[in-house]
This record gives structure tokens, C-alpha cells and sequence, in this order.
């Protein structure tokens, strides 16, 4: 069985890296047979950094399902087209919006100097952060700050793109069309019911929506109605998870020829 993991939120908490215990876990789960892939926002450069080197040669989504990484390579990239990337442009110069831009591994960045955002951007300065001008290609932007950010969520979402709203960092996530999470396991080859999926957030929606079974972490009011079993965030989440995938693994038992 496959099992589709997020990140941030989901197996990993406030910025800091996955934890020993889990990535024995998700170790565990591979000696059993099974397959792990994780999907995050972040873009690749940043899923880094919260894995142990051991997981980076995984199957890596980024950027919510634009970028995917294999055996360590970048073999996928979907950037926003060069219309489309325009008039999103012009909505941030429209609306004085700050933002951090991402390219398939180099960034632009003109939020606050405080942002939260930072401690999750570049940590372990692996990339260059330039100019818009200078990125190569734009496949994930975040829209930090506006002087009228409903505004501008109305206006993006005139625009062929996929556009999530992040309550907890008042942020806007603009992805390219029809890019997210699912499309990109249908780029790897999976299939509706193959996976199980753990996730948090709206972005996890349609991973959610083709998985065998699904487990939230904590409690997401548009996440919930496609979630099959829920794992509350408490000091007691991680022993949570651990004890959820040693049942599932079991549950999906798979049979290793020798």
C-alpha cells in the first residue's frame, strides 16, 4: 500500500523536522512493503531540509502537486503560463501585495522581514533569493500581505488557477491550473483507492478525495467531511500517528515475495 503523507501540520510540527520516532515509523512501514511519498506546500528545496537525508531520494510532491522529485532529481515542473503569471502581477502591483515566489528551486521574496514564513523558506541555504525577474520559472506563489487581501482572493480566482486560503497565516497560496496534490499522484501513476493519505489542511483535499482511507491531523472544517478517521493535535498527536499506522500497516498487510 502506498501512504501519502503531508508535512507541515500533519508529521511535522512549528517548523521543526519530522521526528526519529515517526521516520522509524514510516521505516517500519517500508520493511513491511509498503511505500511512503510525501506532499507538501513546500516547495522541494524546503521538504529538505524537515526529512532525514535518508528520505530524500523519496518520491517528493512539492508545492502542492507542481514539483516532483525522484531518487533525488527533479522530474516534474508545471509553471504558470506566461498570461496568467502576468495579470497575477498586476493584481500585486493593483493591491501592493507582498509575496515569496518560487521557481522550481530559486525564490523572490518582499514580505516582512519578521514573517513568520521565514523559518520554513531556504533553511538550509540551498537556493538564491532573487529578483521575480531573474526566476527562471513560477510554479507556487504566496501572497503575504495586501491592503485588501478578500479583494485580491476574488479577483485570483477570476484567473485559470487554484488559489487556497491559508486562515491561520491569513495567506493566499496560488498554484498553477489544475495543479494540486491528486493531479500530481496521477502524474506518478497512482490510482484512485491505492494510497491512504494523511493530511491537514484544505490543500490535502484532493489527495483526500481519491484515497482508500484518509486520516486528518487536528480538525480542518473543510478537510473534515473527506476524512475517515482524525487524530487529535495534542502533546499526545505523534504517539497518535505512530499507533494509527502500526493499525493500518497491519490492516493493509502486504505480501513480500522472497
Amino acid at each position: 500500500m502506498k501512504f501519502v503523507f503531508d508535512l507541515d501540520g500533519t508529521i511535522c510540527f512549528k517548523g521543526q523536522p519530522v521526528s526519529e520516532e515517526i521516520l522509524t515509523c514510516l521505516n517500519n512501514l517500508e520493511n513491511e512493503g509498503h511505500e511512503v511519498i510525501f506532499a507538501s506546500a513546500r516547495p522541494i528545496r524546503d521538504m529538505l531540509p524537515v526529512l532525514h537525508s535518508r528520505f530524500h531520494q523519496h518520491t517528493l510532491i512539492g508545492g502542492n502537486g507542481s514539483l516532483i522529485s525522484q531518487n533525488g532529481k527533479l522530474v516534474y515542473a508545471k509553471e504558470f503560463d506566461q498570461q496568467t503569471l502576468t495579470q497575477i502581477l498586476s493584481f500585486i502591483k493593483k493591491y501592493g501585495a507582498t509575496y515569496l515566489i518560487d521557481s522550481d528551486w530559486d525564490y523572490a521574496y518582499t514580505g516582512p522581514i519578521d514573517h513568520p514564513i521565514l523559518l520554513n523558506v531556504d533553511a538550509d541555504k540551498l537556493a538564491n533569493c532573487v529578483s521575480v525577474g531573474e526566476l527562471r520559472s513560477i510554479v507556487k506563489i504566496l501572497l503575504l500581505t495586501a491592503a485588501d487581501m478578500e479583494q485580491l482572493a476574488e479577483q485570483l480566482h477570476t484567473l485559470p488557477v487554484v488559489v487556497h486560503t491559508h486562515r491561520n497565516e491569513n495567506v493566499l497560496d496560488v498554484s498553477p491550473q489544475h495543479i494540486d496534490k491528486w493531479n500530481a499522484l496521477q502524474t506518478l501513476g497512482v490510482k484512485a483507492g491505492e494510497y491512504i493519505a494523511f493530511g491537514n489542511d484544505a490543500n490535502d483535499i484532493s489527495m483526500f478525495k481519491h484515497a482508500l482511507h484518509t486520516v486528518m491531523i487536528g480538525n480542518h472544517v473543510d478537510l473534515a467531511p473527506h476524512a475517515k478517521d482524525s487524530i487529535v493535535l495534542d502533546e499526545l498527536c505523534e504517539k497518535g500517528i505512530i499507533d494509527r499506522l502500526k493499525e493500518l500497516a497491519k490492516e493493509y498487510r502486504v505480501v513480500i515475495s522472497r
